[in-house]
């Protein structure tokens, strides 16, 4: 059981830090070497794409810290 969730930690792990890098900041960051997004929309709210970028990333943050508490406590 503790290695089948250490090897889901690793993917989170990864994952997150990918999902992290992929969001447009000051400087557009990695996600305007994909295209994901210029800007915000006319309503300050960002594109469908980085809103589900958003989601996106606070899901697995919230699964990453899940598996961490589970494993500490195995």
């Amino acid at each position: 059981m503790y290695l089948i969730l250490s090897v889901v930690q690793v993917f989170l792990s990864v994952l997150l830090i990918f999902l992290v890098l992929m969001h447009s900041g000051k400087d557009s960051g990695l996600s305007g070497a994909f295209g994901v997004g210029t800007g915000a929309g006319p309503f300050g709210g960002g594109s469908l794409v980085e809103r589900n970028l958003n989601y996106w990333t606070v899901a697995v943050a919230i699964l990453f810290t899940i598996n961490i508490i589970v494993l500490l406590r195995i």
